[in-house]
């Protein structure tokens, strides 16, 4: 019987444990938290968007930068896969807008239970540690050194700590010291899927404001084509944007503090500037004899007015009767392209992934066993992986953990 050990109880570790004891193995994973999968708990706002129901394409393609490592990785363990899995063990699941999967009761909890649950059924030893060291001889591995002076022996380790986003959850990024203590290439860690700083300062107006039904587009330098567009949630905040499709946005800019890209959102994308043109019209005639200022409410949120009113350059007390032509339309331009400036990324802390991780090119894809140490594994966020949002990240915690896992548990 092969021992495995496995080090973080996260959705990567504990879907790897689940898949080496189902083939056996006696399985213990070593946690640092006095709860396993704390990171799933706040995931999607506390609802856990745990995969995306797509075809093996829609996955690859969702992988930024790295998504022909995953083809073996997904094709093993598919998102229909982790669907039946999760029903299996008592959480029913739900599609909405996107392909985004979620628990119908909208608790991330109950993914976090219905994952434990299977491990726990499958005769995994879950233990509080905290490994400090690799015990590797002659290119093989042979167990952990942890925290509190305790060592695990094991034929087979698989490190899936997570990364360095998030670290009251407890990714600290353990996993790359570990790996670069035993000689892997750590690759730049940046933040992925992560807030931005904006130059504007009348953000900070709009703080606390939620969009739904907008549209982004991001430009860099003087191009006028996008390098992303995408329709659905933003946020205002004190420092700049967030929200579901800047998170995603923010996968496609590079060295943002250089200033070079701009977001363009779009407030009103199911009318054409004609449409909201004589949408308008009907609003100013219906509120003519209002102040300009007052005249907004039916078009806009009650925090957006103030500031939207300031960029248009109309006087807020104007007469509506007074607003020009050529001033109506200036607004229904702004409207449609409320532009702010990138100077940069949150810091990695707040980001939902983080770039960035133990090099692929010394992990074998279909096995994810380390091309230098016999026996070790990686998987999860500890690889240099990272997708866009919508389910694509905890997919590749599932099909990383799964892949680690078999092959782990196989092996003797």
């Amino acid at each position: 019987m092969a021992a495995v050990l496995v080090v973080g109880g996260g959705a990567a570790g504990l879907m790897a444990a689940y898949s080496a004891a189902m083939l056996g193995a006696e399985v213990t994973v070593l946690e640092r938290n006095s709860r396993p999968a704390r990171k799933l708990m706040i995931t999607g706002k506390g609802r856990c968007n745990v995969t995306n129901n797509t075809d093996l394409n829609g996955l690859v393609n969702a992988v930024t930068g790295n998504g022909r490592f995953m083809y073996s990785a997904f094709s093993n363990f598919t998102s229909q896969d982790t669907m039946s899995f999760f029903e299996r063990y008592g959480v029913p699941l739900k599609t909405e807008r996107g392909n985004r999967v979620f628990p119908e009761s909208d608790k991330a909890v109950d993914i976090v239970d219905g994952l434990v649950r299977a491990v726990r059924e499958a005769g995994v030893r879950i233990i509080q540690e905290r490994v400090t060291e690799l015990t590797v001889e002659n290119g093989v591995i042979l167990g952990v050194k942890c925290e509190s002076g305790h060592s695990f022996t094991a034929d087979s380790v698989i490190i899936a700590t997570g990364g360095l986003s998030y670290p009251l959850t407890g990714s600290t990024g353990d996993g790359y010291c570990l790996a670069r203590a035993k000689g892997h290439t750590v690759t730049e860690l940046r933040p992925s899927l992560v807030p931005v700083n904006v130059a504007e300062g009348w953000c900070s107006a709009a703080q606390g404001l939620g969009l739904k039904n907008i549209g982004i587009s991001v430009f860099k330098g003087d191009s006028a084509k996008p390098v992303y567009t995408d329709f659905g949630e933003l946020m205002f905040t004190h420092y700049g944007l967030s929200g579901p499709v800047m998170l995603s946005a923010s996968a496609y800019i590079r060295e943002p503090e250089n200033g070079d890209y701009r977001v363009v959102i779009d407030l009103k994308p199911a009318l054409s500037e004609e449409k909201l043109d004589e949408r308008l019209l009907r609003d100013f005639e219906a509120n003519k004899n209002k102040d300009f200022i007052n005249s907004l409410g039916e078009l806009l949120p009650r925090k957006l007015i103030p500031v939207i009113v300031k960029l248009s350059k109309i006087e807020p007390g104007a007469k509506i009767n007074q607003v020009t032509r050529e001033q109506r339309q200036g607004l229904v331009r702004l409207l449609k392209n409320l532009t702010l400036t990138v100077t940069g990324f949150r810091p990695v802390d707040e980001a939902i992934v983080t770039k960035g991780g133990v090099s692929l090119s010394e992990v074998n894809p279909k096995t994810m066993e380390s091309k230098l140490i016999s026996g070790l594994y990686f998987a999860g966020e500890v690889l240099d992986l990272d997708a866009f949002t919508g389910g694509f990240n905890l997919q590749i915690a599932f099909s990383t953990g799964y892949s680690a896992g078999e092959s782990a548990g196989g092996r003797y």
